[in-house]
């Protein structure tokens, strides 16, 4: 009897989800090309397929609900660079959460590195930001002046405010319960 409660709540799930729209997220050509050149490394077969799958879901109209899996070094967060850019360079924003402060800033880095040439803001907000650089942050993601933040689970307190969040992108996820990855 659980297990059919439990298939039910599913299927109600994936049949709300297959009725919401998202908004159609495409990057002007020329701007894409150059942002994926910037990749210093030659793309695999496994990695130019999962960027293809993404950007498919990003331009289809509804949620993205994708899970990437793979070993260390084998090229995830360049999908999700890939991913956040499409989001972002159209004016929404993007959530990177990661398990561990060091971990989150090594993200933040790589991400700053490749997006801000082209005009994107990106910050890392956890516990090592003082209270007015976190203030500064949360008032650039309310405003909307924040294009990509990176962070721990501080990014998911109740002060965190976004003005326009499209993609969140879930690094690690089995180190976030339930609760976290619903709110």
């Amino acid at each position: 009897e659980r297990i059919k409660e439990i298939a039910d709540r599913l299927m109600r799930v994936a049949a709300e989800r297959a009725l919401r729209h998202a908004p159609i997220l495409e990057a002007p050509h020329s701007i894409w090309e150059a942002f994926a050149a910037r990749f210093p490394y030659q793309e695999t077969d496994d990695q130019l397929s999962a960027i293809s799958d993404v950007v498919g879901d990003l331009e289809a109209g509804s949620p993205m609900d994708r899970l990437i899996v793979g070993d260390v070094g084998f090229g995830k967060t360049e999908i999700a660079l890939r991913s956040a850019f499409r989001v972002a360079i159209q004016g929404r924003q993007v959530a990177v959460l990661a398990p561990t402060t060091i971990l989150a800033e090594q993200h933040a880095k790589t991400f700053q590195k490749r997006c801000e040439p082209f005009g994107l803001r990106v910050e890392m907000l956890s516990r090592y930001r003082t209270g007015a650089q976190r203030r500064a942050i949360e008032e650039g993601l309310r405003v909307g002046t924040v294009d990509i933040v990176v962070g721990t689970h501080q990014i998911l307190g109740k002060d965190i405010e976004f003005h326009n969040l499209a993609l969140v992108i879930i690094d690690e996820e089995q180190w976030f319960g339930v609760k976290h990855k619903e709110r």
